[in-house]
């Protein structure tokens, strides 16, 4: 098996946004954020090889919605989806499988693009695998989370057979677990790749970045805060007990960490590259 960093984009939000309930005061001591109260954010994706799959987890924001929708995602750098896989020498048609964590535009929106007025799939021969949960959520969306779902992202995968709707979790690839929660949205996963003898979770937005380790560090985009919380202490256990590596999808500054128990909670361990645990 080998697995790569994919840097779809480079981005920020609203830093009030990715701490939610937590003054900024506080969080900024762990997460700085510029004059605008802006933090920077990455789509770090993952690219996992093994036997005759490539397998991706999470496409991106892409870039279909226009300049008006970009100009509040304040897009920063050179990164990109296609420039990264050509770094990896991987071309879109290699991919065999695409891991979607949800279907909020930034996890989703690079895996369709427009050929003038044609909806096209990014990764033509992938089987797109997402939650029958958060795509029952995603076609009939709330109010609240509605700004979020796209549906030229998603409704392409079905129309092309080239949609897999998981319910339960499960080792639907092997050597990737599938974990579902429903506190950031119904029906989000959280793979979880055996590689060798260590573990390795895509966060996502499970738990964005190192800063949000704390339990009260809830997003205020999730849905479900308290179920979040609970979710994520639930997990944090899990991940000092078998010693399961976190690798952050959205923290621009850390790629992985470790957790232990300190007390009566569980804290930061220590950071990692992706390179020096392969």
């Amino acid at each position: 098996m080998k697995i790569s960093n994919i840097r779809a984009e480079d981005w920020k939000m609203d830093g009030g946004a990715g701490f939610g309930l937590i003054p900024k005061t506080i969080w900024a001591k762990l997460y700085p954020a510029d004059e605008n109260n802006c933090i920077f954010m990455s789509s770090r994706l993952m690219l996992i090889e093994q036997d005759d799959r490539k397998i991706l987890i999470d496409t991106g924001m892409g870039s279909k919605r226009g300049d008006k929708f970009y100009k509040f995602k304040y897009i920063q750098g050179t990164n990109s989806l296609s420039n990264s896989l050509e770094k990896a020498n991987i071309k879109p048609e290699e991919i065999t499988d695409v891991i979607i964590t949800h279907l909020h535009d930034d996890h989703i929106g690079g895996a369709t693009y427009y050929d003038s007025e044609e909806i096209k799939l990014y990764f033509p021969n992938a089987t797109h695998w997402v939650s029958k949960a958060q795509w029952d959520w995603a076609m009939n969306p709330n109010k609240r989370e509605a700004g979020s779902y796209f549906k030229d992202n998603f409704i392409p995968l079905q129309e092309a057979n080239k949609l897999q709707l998981v319910e339960e979790n499960g080792e639907y690839i092997p050597n990737i677990e599938f974990r579902i929660y429903d506190g950031h949205t119904v029906g989000n996963i959280v793979p979880i790749i055996k590689y060798n003898d260590k573990k390795i979770a895509y966060m996502g937005d499970f738990i964005p970045y190192v800063a949000a380790l704390p339990l009260p560090y809830i997003s205020a985009n999730d849905i479900q805060p308290l179920l979040s919380l609970s979710e994520k202490e639930e997990f944090l256990n899990e991940a000092v007990k078998d010693n399961i590596y976190l690798y952050f999808q959205h923290d621009y500054y850390n790629e992985l960490c470790t957790v232990e128990a300190s007390s009566r909670r569980v804290v930061l361990k220590q950071t990692y590259l992706l390179k020096e645990i392969l």
